[in-house]
């Protein structure tokens, strides 16, 4: 039975040493009880309280690292069903899968690690390179493995039924930790030890779930618990309903057996790269942790990372940017000042029309807690005082040599109220869409 975050604080020695990243011992208990984190983490906690709270602090779905560094993927310890219950936590990984035997596996990986976007300030990419021993060779894939980690810095999935071909590529980049694929019931023992000897990640593929849980369960109790598991469902119906019954198990039931990130590849149930796309984009809402590509298209990446972006954003905290005052195409002491709130979606709309007017300027971005102009006005965090308290704050008079403000057009209603703020100030009203800014100002800017 789950324990609430005061009766694990009984159990936990209240010095507040903060050694486990929460600033109290009660914060921490909390985090427990909604089991966002492990009791691992407190270094001083006792054999005994171990004991009674290990099963109940217990993520109900393991966190699993591939990779070290900036661009290892973490999977796992998800505690809800729905997004809209809390967030969900640890993106899906996107990885692309190159094979030994491609005509020079380097250059796509190197194309595929290369590709980014930005998107409300966020740059995207894949997460990784999942190698395939598809020649046969052992040799030959430990040297694609090699050269593809020399060439790009990025999580890597090795894939192979046989265990002296893994050992091979592990032995050039086991330090990378690499997610070792896969178990099944015929090489379980074998790759098992193997993963134990390098300390990596194994994943497990299994004929259904019962077979998963077994060999899950073999895992375990050889005392491999880093694992992430492949149910063997490739098309849409049976993939969606593999993926829902192990979140389900998981969350609900709390089934430690299917309790680990699900890693997926949607290219072996595609007829093309389009339905590859399709079925990814559902596993990414439904619930696969890793994602194996077979095709990357920018017109595929990029509707996939901005689907994974859409999902794991917090619902209830909006995108934000710092607060601050922005530079917008090398202004000058004498180029205009606007003001808008730190909702990122605002502030790309508002720059991104400014830079391409031709008009250098300055923007003043204030703490509004993510929301929009509207929104933040409606709900009293974007008015008069704040505004001016931005300006002192941030010693805007320090960069321009004039005294106007150009407000957002759907927020005239505070130029009075700012006039008061600040008196020696002049108070423009700017157009209430972004897009006419650069036409306000070639009439109103000289």
């Amino acid at each position: 039975m789950a324990l609430t975050g005061v009766q694990i604080y009984k159990f936990l020695p209240k010095t507040n040493c903060k050694e486990c990243g929460f600033p109290t011992c009660l914060s921490f208990a909390m985090k427990l009880a909604q089991r966002s984190t492990e009791l691992s983490a407190c270094p001083y906690v006792s054999d005994e309280a171990k004991q009674n709270l290990e099963a109940a602090s217990k993520p109900p779905i393991r966190l699993i690292t591939v990779g070290t560094g900036k661009k290892k993927i973490e999977v796992g310890n998800e505690v809800v069903l729905f997004r809209h219950e809390k967030t969900f936590v640890h993106q899906t990984g996107i990885v692309y899968r190159i094979k030994d035997s491609d005509a020079d596996p380097v250059a796509k990986a190197k194309e595929a690690a290369s590709y980014t976007i930005e998107r409300v300030g966020i740059d995207m990419s894949i997460d990784g390179i999942a190698v395939q021993n598809d020649s046969g060779d052992a040799a030959k894939f430990a040297k694609c493995a090699a050269d593809i980690k020399a060439a790009v810095d990025v999580a890597l999935i090795l894939i192979s039924s046989d265990t002296a071909a893994l050992k091979a590529a592990l032995e050039v980049i086991g330090d990378d930790k690499p997610l070792i694929y896969a178990a099944t019931v015929d090489n379980a023992e074998a790759m098992i030890e193997l993963a134990k000897e390098y300390s990596c990640p194994l994943a497990i593929y299994g004929n259904g779930l019962e077979e998963v849980a077994g060999l899950t369960e073999q895992a375990t109790k050889a005392g491999l618990e880093d694992l992430v598991i492949d149910p063997a469902t490739r098309g849409y119906c049976d993939s969606l309903t593999a993926l829902t019954q192990l979140r389900r198990l998981a969350i609900k039931k709390s089934f430690s057996l299917l309790g680990y990130p699900v890693i997926t590849f949607p290219g072996e149930g595609a007829e093309s790269a389009d339905d590859e796309a399709m079925l990814a984009g559902m596993h990414i809402a439904k619930y696969s942790s890793i994602i194996v590509l077979d095709n990357f298209l920018p017109a595929i990446v990029y509707p996939l990372l901005t689907t994974r972006l859409n999902i794991y954003t917090d619902p209830q905290k909006p995108i934000q940017m710092a607060a601050g005052v922005y530079p917008l195409g090398e202004p000058t002491p004498d180029s205009c000042l606007c003001v808008t709130t730190n909702f990122s979606l605002t502030y790309f709309s508002i720059a991104g029309e400014l830079e391409s007017s031709g008009f250098p300027s300055w923007l003043l971005v204030c703490d509004t807690e993510g929301l929009s102009v509207l929104t933040a006005w409606a709900a009293g965090k974007f008015e008069a005082e704040r505004i001016a308290k931005a300006i002192k704050d941030f010693k805007v008079a320090d960069s321009i040599s004039h005294k106007k403000i150009i407000l957002p057009g759907g927020v005239s209603i505070l130029k009075g109220e700012l006039e008061d703020e600040l008196p020696d100030w002049e108070i423009l009203i700017g157009p209430r869409e972004a897009m006419a800014i650069g036409s306000y100002l070639k009439q109103n800017w000289s």
